[in-house]
C-alpha cells in the first residue's frame, strides 16, 4: 500500500518501516531458509523476482507491509538506510485484504465488508521467544485501527468501489502444528473459529479491533516520519 510509504511505527520493542528496495537483499536471504519457506507457505524466488515483488507490494492496494527492525534511537524521524540496515532487520508483518462473503450470499463486485488477514515472520532466530512477535503484532493492529478508514479507502480506490467497504474482522491462518504462533495470536485476543482446514491450518479471528487497541496498544507506541533523504544523498 502507498499509505505507509512515508510512515514508521516505533515501540520500545521494535521499529516498523515500509518495505523498501534496499531491504530486498536481506529479505531474499531470509526466504532461502527452508524452515521459513515452510512456515510462510512460500516458494523460493530469484533475486530479480524478489525485487519485482517489493515493487508490486508497494503499489498493491490490498497488501500492507512493514519490515520489523530493532527499536530506533529517540527521534521524530526515521532515516532510511540508518535505522533499518541489514543487521537491524528482524522480519516482516503484513495485512492482506479480501472481500467478506457470508456463506449464504452470492459474491458481488461491491463488497460491503472486507476481512484482513494478518501474518508475521520473525526471520532472525536470535529474536524469537522473547515476546517480540506479540509486541509487533500489537503495534501493527494499533496502526491498522488508527488508519482503518484510509486503508479501506485505498483498497476501494483501486477497485472503483463506492462507498469504501468496512473492515469486518481480522484473522490469522496458522498451521495446526505451529503452537507458538497460535499462542501468540490467542494472547492478543484472537479466537479459534471452525476446524482445521484442508491445508492443516487453524483460523483465528479478532472482531473487536477498537477494543483491542483501547486496552493493549504496546508501550511507547508512536508514529514517525520515514525519511529517504539520507539514502538519496548516498545514491540509493
Amino acid at each position: 500500500m502507498k499509505l505507509n510509504e512515508h510512515a514508521a511505527v516505533s515501540t520500545t520493542s521494535a521499529l516498523l518501516v515500509p518495505y523498501d528496495h534496499h531491504h530486498v537483499l536481506t529479505y531474499h536471504a531470509w526466504m532461502q531458509d527452508p524452515a521459513i519457506q515452510e512456515a510462510t507457505a512460500s516458494e523460493p524466488l530469484t533475486l530479480e523476482e524478489e525485487y519485482e515483488n517489493q515493487e508490486s507490494w508497494r503499489l498493491s492496494h490490498d497488501k500492507l507491509t512493514f519490515i520489523i527492525c530493532q527499536p530506533p534511537l529517540s527521534s521524530s524521524v526515521v532515516s532510511s538506510g540508518e535505522a533499518d540496515t541489514p543487521e537491524r532487520m528482524i522480519g516482516d508483518v503484513n495485512l492482506f485484504l479480501y472481500p467478506h462473503e457470508e456463506e449464504d450470499e452470492e459474491p458481488t463486485a461491491q463488497p460491503k465488508f472486507c476481512v484482513g488477514e494478518v501474518d508475521i515472520m520473525i526471520a532472525d532466530p536470535a529474536q524469537r521467544g522473547k515476546g517480540l512477535g506479540r509486541a509487533v503484532v500489537g503495534a501493527f493492529l494499533a496502526y491498522i485501527e488508527k488508519h482503518e478508514q484510509e486503508i479501506m479507502e485505498e483498497y476501494a480506490s483501486d477497485k472503483d468501489i463506492s462507498p469504501a467497504p468496512g473492515l469486518k474482522m481480522l484473522m490469522a491462518k496458522i498451521s495446526e502444528g505451529n503452537t507458538k504462533s497460535i499462542a501468540l495470536f490467542e494472547s492478543l485476543g484472537f479466537e479459534k473459529e471452525g476446524e482445521v482446514n484442508y491445508f492443516g491450518e487453524l483460523k483465528l479471528v479478532l472482531r473487536d479491533l477498537k477494543g483491542f487497541v483501547e486496552k493493549r496498544t504496546p508501550e511507547g507506541y508512536k508514529e514517525l516520519v520515514y525519511s529517504r533523504e539520507s539514502s538519496s544523498r548516498l545514491g540509493a
